[in-house]
């Protein structure tokens, strides 16, 4: 692009980069935080405190316990293929 048609441009062009680039950081930490193993293992431990608090059943433990395990897995497959 010239340099008159960047100069033109960004009014319009600096506000939306500023925009993608804010977008991208956020999907980022989207992310890492979605591909923590640490917060399924701390849900384990949560699930674990309420089950032997009575909160819960031995039942709803076994489900809970292995949608999350389920979970884990799935985190740990993406990591292992690279996902950011």
């Amino acid at each position: 692009m010239s340099m008159l048609g960047t100069l033109l441009g960004l009014p319009v062009m600096g506000p939306l980069g500023g925009v993608s680039w804010i977008a991208g950081k956020l999907r980022e930490a989207v992310m890492a935080e979605a591909l923590d193993p640490a917060r399924i293992e701390a849900g384990l431990r949560k699930l674990e405190k309420r089950l032997d608090a009575g909160e819960i059943t031995e039942e709803e433990y076994d489900v809970a316990e292995a949608e999350l395990l389920a979970e884990l897995r799935a985190i740990r497959a993406a990591l292992a293929e690279g996902a950011p």
